[in-house]
């Protein structure tokens, strides 16, 4: 995060709270901002202001604690601050006399009343592949995560807008969107209609231009058949050879005290049916918790022979974070993993991920590949090279200077020191950047 300049008037803090360490960072930046902007006023919205409103409010220097669940209030609460006026749409939930300590108001509750999914335009500018969330929230309830209470229940964008979205993108010029959720294997669940992500990502590759379309994570058993067909259709030409299935642990026993709602044997089973459908070259990934209360070395010792089992290509690793107000709480007061035994687990995955990252890439060498062009560094385009990413989720080095938004199909020459992909183009093989 970046502070804001000196001279502002008015700070908006976008706080996440998914671990104890993101509350500490948060708490961080908004005495940094305030020392270094003593004359502004600081708004602090989020996660962390839904799950402890109080708490954010007691901070010196806030004016203003604003809930997920009053999001949509933002401007209108930043404009009151400012001119010390009343918000139209209702006073705050906890008013400054109920809060000891502190002046500032609060708008916070569990209905999440004036919550919504942004729907700003997105298109190719600084983030050449933009993000697109169609869906926010979740009723899954795990023992370990607190989005439940600081996100609400599962709430999907209408698929007008959705496809609004897309068509914009397209007229844009942008050629990769991701499209993202909270729980997005249960986007349209809520619609009231017989809507499925795969009934949407077929849409979507059928009424629009789109190039390519690349799925953010989604929990293994919302990988229906039907989404797995359209893989093995498209995969590799409009839809990106990418699949990211949450993970978490790989034993059972740990997995039903997260209250997890699948068997290692059936996220087996997924995976195998994605890498039957899209091949070898799809890029799989997962997110894996490390220390779950009650966590023994057996148990990891499952976690770790599946994980080497199964045909990753990236991990995202986490050690557990007790979470207020989560059942996961009290397990960790039961029974806590030493912290040692969770820096060596941890340690453990990185290198068994490490391992399967480089044997996955190294594999490509020789071969091709499709990929879009980024923004690039500085310092790399003065070498004359390009930053890129391929439709399987590999970074590349180009061996060339290419402007950022271009899809184009890529000889892997080498695995650089970095572990990235090193290649070129070549104008007879049909690149859409190379021809233009």
């Amino acid at each position: 995060m970046e502070l804001a300049l000196p001279d502002a008037d008015v700070v908006v803090v976008n706080t996440c709270s998914v671990t104890a360490e993101a509350d500490r960072d948060a708490r961080t930046f908004v005495r940094k901002t305030k020392r270094l902007n003593p004359g502004a006023k600081v708004v602090v919205t989020g996660c962390y202001a839904q799950r402890a409103p109080q708490e954010v409010a007691a901070l010196d220097g806030v004016a203003a604690v604003v809930g997920n669940s009053h999001k949509g209030l933002v401007p209108e609460i930043v404009r009151g601050v400012l001119e010390g006026a009343r918000v139209e749409q209702g006073a705050p939930l906890i008013s400054p006399g109920d809060l000891l300590g502190t002046a500032a108001p609060v708008w916070a509750d569990d209905r999440f009343a004036h919550s919504y999914i942004e729907d700003a335009q997105v298109a190719p500018g600084s983030q050449t592949r933009p993000n697109l969330k169609i869906q926010e929230g979740c009723g899954n309830r795990c023992t370990f995560c607190v989005i439940p209470t600081t996100r609400g229940d599962s709430r999907s964008l209408a698929v007008e807008k959705v496809m609004a979205q897309v068509h914009g993108f397209v007229a844009a010029g942008g050629k990769e969107l991701v499209i993202s959720g909270i729980n997005l294997g249960r986007w349209g669940w809520d619609l009231g209609e017989k809507r499925s992500l795969a009934g949407l990502v077929e849409e979507i590759l059928k009424e629009t231009g789109l190039q390519r379309l690349r799925l953010s994570s989604i929990e293994p058993m919302d990988w229906t058949p039907e989404l797995i067909v359209i893989m093995r259709n498209i995969g590799g030409g409009r839809l990106a050879r990418h699949a990211h299935l949450p993970l978490q642990s790989g034993s059972d026993g740990v997995l039903r005290r997260m209250h997890r709602r699948y068997r290692p044997w059936h996220y087996e089973q997924k995976v195998a049916a994605l890498r039957e459908a899209a091949g070898p070259e799809l890029a799989v990934g997962a997110d894996v918790m490390v220390g779950f209360p009650g966590e023994t070395e057996a148990e990891f010792r499952e976690t770790y022979e599946f994980v080497a089992r199964l045909p990753f290509t990236y991990l995202h690793l986490f050690p557990f974070s007790p979470r207020p107000g989560t059942r996961g709480w009290e397990l960790h007061r039961e029974a806590p993993v030493a912290p040692e035994a969770v820096g060596e687990r941890m340690a453990a995955l990185r290198d068994l991920a490490a391992e399967k990252s480089r044997d996955f890439r190294g594999s490509f060498v020789g071969r091709w590949l499709p990929a879009i062009t980024l923004h690039t560094p500085a310092s790399l385009a003065a070498q004359g090279r390009t930053s890129a990413l391929t439709d399987n989720y590999l970074p590349l080095e180009l061996l060339h200077r290419l402007p950022s938004n271009q899809l184009v199909h890529v000889r892997v020459n080498a695995v650089n020191a970095a572990g990235g992909l090193v290649g070129e183009i070549q104008p007879s093989v049909g690149n859409m950047a190379a021809a233009s």
